[in-house]
């Protein structure tokens, strides 16, 4: 199964690569999250070492329960050949209430097919009031419109 844009990556088909993973993750559903990631792809995310899509996807169905009312805003840090970096910040509320911003940067790598490999992940959480929200389109895929990270300032 192929997942273009096919590394290596030009500007264009690196912002479409990061878009595509913005927009899977904003859908909050694993199993489609899943299929962007090879069988036996590696994650490290915070604390957590595991491989496989079977593990990515309950590794997603924990998170997206506990992280509710979940946006997502990445932008492209960097590229070459078939690796990309990316730095993003996410919204959202846990279960009493209060909200966060998590602020982030992953590192990719592809196989040749477009599928993803190898995903590091470091995170941080941030608490923040409702006041301080900058992400307010409705859940799902973040508009067009919608402005990103820098030109949020974040």
């Amino acid at each position: 199964m192929a997942r273009p844009p096919l590394p290596p990556f030009d500007d264009s088909a690196a912002i479409t690569k990061v878009r595509m993973a913005e927009d899977g993750w904003n859908s909050r559903d694993p199993e489609k999250v899943s299929l962007a990631y090879t069988p036996d792809c590696q994650w490290r995310n915070r604390a957590e070492i595991f491989r496989g899509r079977e593990r990515i996807i309950e590794f997603l169905s924990r998170k997206w329960a506990r992280e509710q009312d979940y946006r997502l805003i990445k932008e492209l840090w960097a590229y070459h050949s078939n690796r990309i970096a990316v730095r993003f910040a996410y919204e959202y509320r846990d279960d009493s209430g209060s909200w966060f911003r998590a602020y982030g940067n992953e590192n990719w790598d592809f196989a040749e097919n477009g599928l993803m490999r190898h995903r590091i992940a470091s995170i941080n959480d941030l608490p923040i009031t409702e006041q301080e929200r900058l992400f307010h389109w409705p859940l799902g895929r973040r508009p067009d419109d919608h402005p990103g990270l820098s030109a949020l300032g974040l």
